[in-house]
C-alpha cells in the first residue's frame, strides 16, 4: 500500500513537472517569436513625422513582412531582418560612410554595425531613423532604396557630403 502512495505522488509530482516544462517551453517560444523582443522606441518616436512614416511604411519590404510590434516609431520586417526606428538622435559631421538614396543622405553607423547587421542613419533630417539590416538574406541597397521615399516628409537641415570633417 505504501508503495502504491509513493507510485501516486510519483506520477503527479512527474506530470506536475511535464505541465511546467511545457508552459516554460511556450512561453519561451512565444518570446522567441516576438518581433519587438530586445527593442525600444527612441526618444523621439511619438514625433508627427515618425508616425506618419510609421504609418506609411510598406507591408512587405526586401521580401520581407510586416509584423506589429507595438511600439512608437519602430516597425520590423521578417524576424528582425529589418528593423526601422524612426525619433533618433540625428548624426552630427562624421567620417563614416555616407551616401545619397533617391534624394535622401544616409550614413552607415561603423560603431554600431556588426558584420552580422549593418545600422544605416538618416543624415540632416530630424528626427532621424535609423535602419539596421541583417547581413544574411536581405539586401541593404535593396532595402534602403524601398524606405528612402518614406523619408521625404522629414525636412532636410544638411547634406551629409557636405558636412564631412576635413
Amino acid at each position: 500500500m505504501k508503495s502504491m502512495k509513493l507510485l501516486r505522488r510519483f506520477a503527479l509530482g512527474a506530470a506536475a513537472g511535464i505541465v511546467v516544462l511545457a508552459v516554460a517551453g511556450g512561453v519561451t517560444a512565444h518570446l522567441l517569436d516576438e518581433p519587438a523582443r530586445g527593442l525600444t522606441a527612441a526618444a523621439h518616436a511619438g514625433d508627427a513625422h515618425c508616425r506618419e512614416l510609421t504609418g506609411k511604411a510598406p507591408s512587405r519590404l526586401a521580401g520581407k513582412e510586416r509584423r506589429s510590434v507595438g511600439l512608437d516609431g519602430v516597425v520590423v520586417w521578417g524576424d528582425q531582418d529589418v528593423i526601422l526606428r524612426c525619433g533618433v538622435a540625428s548624426p552630427a559631421a562624421t567620417t563614416d560612410p555616407c551616401f545619397e538614396a533617391n534624394g535622401i543622405d544616409w550614413v552607415l553607423d561603423e560603431r554600431q554595425s556588426t558584420p552580422d547587421r549593418k545600422v544605416i542613419v538618416t543624415f540632416g533630417r530630424t528626427p532621424a531613423t535609423q535602419v539596421a539590416i541583417r547581413a544574411q538574406g536581405v539586401r541593404t541597397d535593396e532595402a534602403i532604396l524601398e524606405l528612402s521615399p518614406l523619408m521625404e516628409g522629414i525636412r532636410r537641415t544638411g547634406r551629409c557630403l557636405e558636412a564631412a570633417p576635413s
